[in-house]
């Protein structure tokens, strides 16, 4: 690496978004070691191509991306490589950002902080506005899936200061969102949500 920016940080039940020339690089740190955070890439010179989990499962024959991975878009091209993670390597690929629906049938009556409008707001920072929320990759989220194909909420299996970075292979806008769910324990037993940080690298 020849250069990193300094420490920024996602707040708790919040998101950000940042520009990626091709070639730099998003180390995405997960402070606490607990805290999911769900992570998109769009393409900068098209939101309507982005990082699909849909597209990168057949591309990797797994179901939990590697260090090594190239993760692709929904037009099958690379836009980041997975280039390091200091983590057990356990990453969501299967399930939705959380929405207001989906904290509906959690039975919240009101408003709920949720993925889906991290990724909007965050977006919106940068005057930009995707046409949809596609399914993000869960970093460090732990949905355990056996033989007979049922899933399980499993806790995060990261410890504090556990990291990935991914490089950019294109122009891009990655936005992240410190994952508010606080029902269920996939932030772990606690069910607290707490900030992450991130720095880009060149």
């Amino acid at each position: 690496m020849t250069g990193e920016s300094d420490l920024q940080t996602i707040p708790a039940r919040h998101g950000r978004a940042v520009r990626l020339n091709k070639g730099n690089a998003i180390k995405i740190i997960n402070t606490h070691g607990q805290q999911v955070v769900d992570t998109w890439a769009f393409s900068a010179e098209d939101l309507g191509e982005f990082m699909s989990m849909e597209h990168l499962r057949p591309t990797i024959l797994r179901i939990f991306p590697h260090a090594g991975d190239e993760l692709v878009t929904n037009r099958r091209r690379p836009i980041l490589f997975f280039e390091e993670d200091t983590s057990p390597g356990i990453h969501d690929t299967l399930m939705a950002a959380c929405d207001d629906y989906r904290y509906g049938l959690l039975n919240c009556t009101d408003y709920h902080d949720n993925c889906t409008d991290n990724l909007f707001a965050a977006m919106r920072q940068l005057g930009l506005k995707p046409s949809e929320c596609p399914s993000p990759l869960n970093m460090w989220m732990n949905i355990p899936v056996n033989r007979e194909g049922g899933t399980d909420w499993g806790v995060p299996q990261s410890k504090p200061g556990d990291y990935v970075i991914l490089r950019a292979r294109m122009d891009c806008v990655v936005a992240m969102s410190a994952c508010p769910q606080d029902i269920l324990p996939i932030n772990g037993e606690l069910r607290d949500p707490t900030e992450a940080h991130y720095q880009v690298l060149s």
